[in-house]
């Protein structure tokens, strides 16, 4: 009797070892949690306990149940911003506790190889500064996850990956753009910052996008099975790399992708506004920013397809969807480098936008000028544009970079002036009543238009044309 007592003791608690409680990756240790939110923690447990989550930040407990295949939800409410602090979860039986856990402000990175490219750089394509980034990462209020790569056919629950604290032994493989930005903030607003980095280069937008959302693009071939290379599989990375986050407290995300899809720019004019959108619905914690990067100039080999339609792509999207904001990079691309190696200006220009809009510094400057309107004046033509409030300036006089045509679609090389705050005059001795005007509507091309904060210009048209 005693033997058979003693079995069924070890019995019961090796079973209660086994169904206790289990987490995802991203609830761990050096974890940081939105503040001032309603934050949710979910898992696994024993069917149908109670499950207890005691913060150290309260004297109160907080409460679920388990259902009938042990999964449970909890939310508990973040204090304002501050850490480190702990928090146990328990079941019956069963109790763990994360240590080390801040509260702070967190972001969510995703993109292809631009985002992807870590401090270090890749090999033989170097990030500006990457040593003195190394050199000066000693900071327990910057903790960051990167997501290991991963795909599926159906949307996983868990990521592989961990939470560590920034130092010179843990960013060098960290995104250098998501690091960046997330270091700046920190600087600036004194309080702990959570950078989580699900990326993979070459990737197109739709491997981010569930098939909910895809369903509705009849061009979006959604009976496709996973190829050698995944990143070009429509849904699998969202999958794998997104929908175990959905519900995780974030303050917004931050995004820099488009160059796997710059020969359709118009399916991506639509695609972009249509992740954003959902992403904020599946998620479930508001409307959050979303801040992006627009691709940089580059000489692309086939010069028959001009990547500024993407480029316009990406700028439209800031109109067709709300609390969003693009990064351009018309300045700092590189001519034979599709990965600009000045990532730091990169995620500090992200930064301005999350500072001026989400951190209420409203005097920031966070864009360059923005083309508004034309206005034929004779045989020049007149641009006005936004966000240009203290003034437009150029290296030279005469600003380069800007084309003009008549009615016959055929641009010329024009003549541009700053002609007051907002306002520039273009023109071409040869031709005689212009109708449309462009600008660095090129592969490759050097910014020559700024505001003067020195924040640059995006390239843009007038016109609607085809070609």
């Amino acid at each position: 009797m005693k033997c058979i007592l003693l079995m069924t003791f070890f019995y019961v608690f090796a079973w209660q070892a086994k169904a206790g409680i289990h987490l995802p990756a991203f609830f761990s240790d050096n974890m940081v949690l939105q503040q001032k939110s309603n934050d949710a923690i979910w898992g696994t447990a024993t069917p149908h306990v109670v499950v207890t989550i005691k913060p150290s930040w309260t004297h109160l407990s907080f409460t679920g149940h388990s259902d009938a295949i042990g999964k449970w939800k909890i939310f508990i409410p973040a204090p304002p911003a501050g850490g480190p602090f702990t928090i146990n979860i328990s079941q019956p039986g069963f109790q763990l506790k994360l240590k080390n856990v801040l509260v702070g402000e967190v972001w969510f990175c995703s993109g292809q190889s631009n985002m992807e490219m870590p401090v270090r750089g890749f090999p033989g394509q170097p990030v500006n500064g990457s040593q003195d980034a190394i050199a000066y990462a000693s900071n327990p209020q910057i903790h960051v996850l990167r997501v290991e790569k991963d795909f599926s056919t159906q949307p996983l629950e868990d990521v592989k990956g961990s939470w560590t604290v920034s130092s010179p032994e843990t960013i060098s493989q960290i995104s250098a753009v998501a690091y960046s930005f997330g270091k700046y903030l920190q600087e600036v607003l004194h309080v702990p910052v959570g950078i989580i980095n699900s990326s993979w280069g070459g990737t197109r937008i739709e491997c981010w996008m569930s098939s909910d959302t895809l369903k509705h693009f009849s061009f979006v071939d959604l009976s496709k099975v996973p190829e050698k290379n995944p990143s070009i599989t429509p849904t699998i990375l969202y999958n794998a790399m997104i929908a175990p986050f959905l519900g995780y407290g974030i303050k917004g995300c931050i995004w820099y992708q488009g160059e796997s899809n710059r020969y359709e720019p118009q399916q991506y004019a639509e695609l972009m506004p249509a992740l954003i959108n959902s992403w904020r619905t599946q998620w479930k914690v508001g409307d959050f920013s979303f801040y992006y990067v627009q691709i940089a100039p580059f000489f692309y080999w086939d010069e028959q397809n001009n990547s500024a339609f993407m480029r316009e792509a990406q700028l439209q999207s800031v109109t067709k969807t709300k609390n969003t904001g693009m990064v351009v990079t018309l300045d700092i691309g590189g001519e034979k480098d599709v990965h600009p190696k000045e990532k730091f200006t990169i995620g500090k220009r992200l930064a301005y936008w999350a500072l001026a809009k989400d951190y209420e510094m409203q005097t920031l400057p966070y864009t360059g000028p923005v083309y508004k309107e034309m206005r034929k004046a004779g045989d020049s033509i007149k641009l006005y544009f936004d966000h240009a409030d203290y003034g437009m300036i150029s290296a030279d006089s005469l600003v380069a970079g800007f084309e003009i045509a008549g009615e016959d679609h055929i641009f010329h090389s024009a003549r541009a002036k700053i002609t007051g705050t907002s306002e520039m005059v273009i023109w071409d001795e040869q031709l005689k009543n212009p109708v449309a005007a462009r600008y660095g509507w090129k592969n490759w091309f050097v910014a020559t238009l700024f505001s003067t904060d020195g924040l640059p210009a995006s390239s843009f048209r007038t016109d609607n044309w085809e070609k």
